[in-house]
Formats: structure tokens, sequence, C-alpha cells
């Protein structure tokens, strides 16, 4: 099947549950990342290639065979090859919550179920669409997306590839990335966004730590990291309470209290988020519903990992088998798992 007549089939399926303009620009975006992917061992076997970029192309490929061979995860073409986008991002996610609720706006799609975000290729066009849902009410953000899984349906046209946004990451942030979207490949369930990326953040910090487990000096950067943006999660989180509970007071207090959260938040993060001044600084409603979906179960993952003793094909089977389950009895049978706390979450400093 030709680009052209696939872009033209793929929107006609997608339109269904969107605008036309939306799933036009993400059927023509995702087959521009296509286009621009070449197999790793024709990008290592080019002369232009610098060095240091086949070096971490040879390094994802020892990660991509770790990642089927020790974590169960999918083996098929995905990570295989490489692109360039010539840009910070993939995609730039839209993601709004109202001015006094934590209840993400939701978009649905084909394939992949209802999710809180809505992703554009163009920045400029995200940011129009995120003025418009401004100019309605909603308050808005638009971030920066280093990756996204096509959930494996992709692997006909080459897999999902490596891209340049997320390349040169910490080697534990690079292998995390790499098994996190690996893992939407192996479990997803439509119309659960908590549920699927707690996993795959689970997913990701084992898989990370499995990965450096003979290599000390960067464990223990990654280590460094993770406990740095557990800081950030621990005052997101008190804020994220603290907010939630102001909205469910009078609503003439709301506007005030809101206010106050923000600012006492604002002054704390360089004392007890260094790293992460800025997500505070800019961060509203939108901000703190969309980290949830990222912490939300994490913990329940882990001692899942625990119970079904670190064997991870016993894991993922285990997480299979509540996918048929309604999302009240899936979080009902997953917490019923025991072992340790832990919790993480993507967000980097800066972001």
């Amino acid at each position: 099947m030709s680009l052209r007549l696939l872009l033209a089939v793929l929107t006609l399926l997608l339109s269904g549950c969107s605008t036309l303009g939306h799933w036009g620009q993400a059927a023509s975006g995702h087959l521009g990342v296509l286009r621009a992917a070449r197999p790793v061992p024709e990008v290592l076997a080019d002369p232009a290639t610098p060095p240091d970029l086949a070096e971490r192309l040879r390094l994802t490929q020892q990660m991509r065979d770790f990642a089927s061979q020790q974590l169960s995860l999918p083996e098929n073409n995905s990570y295989r090859r490489y692109a360039d986008l010539h840009r910070p991002a993939v995609v730039w996610n839209v993601v709004a919550a109202p001015a006094f609720s934590l209840q993400l706006k939701t978009w649905c799609y084909p394939l992949m179920g209802c999710a809180g975000y809505q992703g554009w290729f163009d920045l400029d066009v995200a940011r129009q669409r995120a003025d418009a849902l401004k100019a309605e009410g909603w308050e808005v953000q638009v971030q920066p997306i280093p990756a996204y899984s096509t959930l494996g349906w992709s692997r006909w046209l080459g897999g999902d590839p490596l891209l340049n946004t997320f390349i040169r990451y910490p080697e534990g942030e690079l292998a995390a990335m790499i098994f996190h979207e690996l893992a939407h490949q192996r479990v997803y369930v439509a119309d659960d966004t908590p549920f699927n990326e707690s996993y795959a953040v689970a997913v990701e910090l084992l898989g990370a730590r499995a990965w450096l487990a003979d290599k000390p000096a960067a464990l223990a950067a990654f280590d460094a990291g993770r406990a740095g943006r557990e800081r950030f999660l621990a005052l997101a989180r008190e804020g994220r309470a603290r907010l939630q509970a102001a909205f469910a007071g009078p609503a003439e207090t709301r506007a005030q209290a809101k206010a106050d959260i923000l600012a006492d938040l604002r002054a704390r993060a360089p004392r007890e988020a260094p790293g992460y001044e800025a997500w505070f600084q800019r961060a509203n409603n939108a901000s703190f519903a969309i980290l949830s979906a990222y912490d939300e179960l994490v913990p329940d993952f882990l001692r899942l990992f625990e119970r079904e003793g670190r064997d991870w094909a016993r894991f993922h089977a285990a997480v299979e088998a509540l996918k048929p389950l309604s999302r009240d009895a899936r979080r009902a049978t997953l917490r019923g798992s025991g072992g340790p706390h832990e919790l993480d979450h993507p967000p980097r400093p800066g972001q």
C-alpha cells in the first residue's frame, strides 16, 4: 500500500471519534516519522553518522534485546530503526481541566479508547488548540512528548522507531524510555490511562534497574535522578490533595484557596523539589490532573511484581489478567497484592 493511500485510509478510519483535521495531522505526522526512520545497521554504516550517535544506537540495540530476552517484552521490529526529526519533541500533548476540578478533559480514539490528552505533531497548532480551550474556560498545558507507542499496530510499517528526541538521554533513562514504550505494546487497556501509564512506569523503573545491575556508577546516577523526581512527586501530590480539598469546599472560597496553595508550592519548590521549579511555576489544574495518570497505581504494580516472585512473564500475565475486569474491580484486585511501596513518574527537571 502506498503512503498516500495509507494516509487516506487512516484518516477515514480515525475520523469517527474526533475532527477530520486532528486525525489528518495525526496520520500524516506519524507517517512522517516512519518515512524519516532508517534501519539502525544502515545508520551505523553511514560515514556521516557522528561517533557518539553510533555508540548510542549500538547501546539501544543491546537494550532492545534485553527487553525481550530478560523482561518478557514484545519481540518485534520496534526500536530497530532510527529517525532524526530535527525537532525537540515528536508530538505535543494538549491536556485540559476545569478551573476548579482535577478531572481531565478526555478525547476518544479508535484502537486505544479514551485518554486525557490530544496529541499534535505541530507545536504551533497545539498552541492554537490550547488557546481555543482556554477561551472555553479550561485550564490547559501543552506538553512536549519525546516518544509514543502505536501499541504494536505499526509493526508492519517498520515498527516504532528510536528518535533523536530521547536518544541522548542518560543510559538509565534511555533504557527506561524504551522499556516504557514496549510495555504499552505488551499490555494496554482501552479507556484506562492511569492503569496503562502506571504499569509502564513500573516496567521502566524495574527494567532500567535490572539493565544497570552490573553498572554501579550508571545505576547510582539513575537512582539519584529518580530520588530527585520522588521529592518532586511528594510536593506535587501534597499540592494535588490540597487542591482537591479546596475544590470540595464552599464555592466562594475556592479561587483564593487555590491561589494560596499554588503560591505556597512555588515558594517551596526550590528547597523541596530542586530542578522542578519551572514545573511548579506554570502548574495549573491540568498539570496536577495529568500527573496522577502516571503515578496513581505504580506502587500497586511494584507490589504485584514482588507477589509474582519478580518473574517478568508471570508479572505481565497477571497484569493482562486484569484487562477484562471493570475499572473499579481492576483496581481492587491490583491493590490486593503485597510488597514494598515505591513511587516514580516520568517528568524530568525543567519540564
